[in-house]
């Protein structure tokens, strides 16, 4: 066999530390609110090929992941030196996000969802209508034109996995469902509950559970080393 060979999965492995883990660092990298967010946010109020934004934005961080944690993998053989250093790396990453988030929750702000140039158009029923083309080619745009984005999962996903040997695949997989569970609630949020989704109270709770979720990695990632 192999050494690229994927290992067997099956239903427990499924709920495991990993995964869940892997699930837990998706989403609250996810949750710092950034340019694809908001896109799918954007779209959502516009109600223009939502549902097609949250599909591309979907495949597009389950791609990043995937080279991140299958490619990382692939290296093998890293050195204890090597691995904690990646590692370190990792925590230092999230414990600066969750410095930021925490700042954010210490002095949160509505997001402006709409540059000042769209405004008129997304306040008024009949914005400007939208091709799926359009549509597809501008999610890819936000999520793989991003730099925090190729750093979020590919990078810090991929050296996180490293932590979990073995289990890297099922790490991996966790972050992958974290994508789809993020962005399907980011989009039914923003379709069913509109402007009022973009409240004070929402983005501070949102900020306060990303520093918590962030940290609380950071930590786990630490303890993996001894």
């Amino acid at each position: 066999m192999s050494a690229l060979a994927l290992p067997a999965l099956n239903l427990p492995a499924l709920f495991s530390p990993a995964f869940t883990a892997g699930m837990v660092l998706s989403i609250s990298l996810i949750m710092a609110i950034g340019p694809q967010n908001a896109h799918v946010l954007r779209m959502g109020l516009q109600r223009q090929h939502l549902w097609l934004t949250v599909a591309v934005c979907v495949v597009a961080d389950i791609v990043l992941i995937g080279l991140g944690v299958l490619g990382l993998a692939q290296l093998g053989g890293l050195s204890d030196k090597l691995h904690g250093a990646l590692v370190g790396a990792g925590m230092l990453f999230l414990a600066v996000y969750g410095w930021q988030a925490f700042q954010r929750f210490l002095h949160p702000r509505t997001l402006a969802i709409v540059a000042d140039e769209d405004k008129s158009a997304t306040d008024k029923p009949d914005a400007a209508a939208v091709t799926r083309r359009q549509a597809l080619l501008s999610a890819l745009a936000f999520s793989w034109l991003n730099p925090h984005a190729w750093l979020d999962t590919a990078v810090l996903i991929g050296t996180a996995s490293l932590a979990y040997g073995q289990g890297s695949t099922v790490f991996g997989l966790g972050a992958a469902a974290g994508s789809v569970v993020w962005f399907l609630a980011l989009g039914a949020a923003a379709f069913w509950l509109g402007r009022r989704l973009n409240s004070l109270r929402v983005w501070r709770a949102l900020d306060g559970m990303v520093a918590l979720m962030m940290w609380g990695t950071a930590i786990a990632l630490l303890v993996s080393l001894f």
